[in-house]
């Protein structure tokens, strides 16, 4: 595995990170029992270790790359837009709350799953911002 780091592999890995947020949530909120959770949760656990340890050596190698400057500066413009949408998505959300609409334990999930669909959206933003050039 030589091939170069790029800047799209780093953004678009983020995407498990906020999948493994939501598995990490449902297994701390959830309010029932299978017996096949156990094997679920051992599961993830053990994908979490390796993918971190994977990740790891492949931030490191990025880190010793030459950077692509327009890239970076698309990564940002990315982040700025995600942040609108991430703070009206977190109003929306605690609007909801303060109103009585969703319990604590909807709220929860809404919050992760907002944090993965923005996860996507932005991955989907860079990838259309870097193929252009913008």
């Amino acid at each position: 595995m030589k091939a170069k780091v790029t800047l799209k592999e780093l953004v678009g890995t983020k995407i498990i990170y906020a999948v493994l947020l939501v598995c990490y949530y449902w297994m701390w909120a959830r309010r029932d029992w299978h017996p096949y959770y156990e094997t679920i949760q051992n599961m993830v656990v053990l994908f979490t270790v390796i993918f971190f340890a994977l990740q790891a050596i492949r931030i490191r190698r990025y880190s010793k790359e030459e950077k692509d400057e327009l890239a970076i500066q698309n990564l940002r413009r990315t982040d700025a837009i995600g942040l609108k949408f991430m703070t009206a998505a977190a109003i929306m959300i605690a609007f909801m709350c303060a109103a009585a609409f969703i319990e604590a334990v909807a709220a929860g999930y809404a919050l992760v799953g907002m944090i993965l669909v923005l996860t996507v959206i932005r991955f989907i933003l860079f990838c259309v911002m870097d193929s252009r050039g913008v």
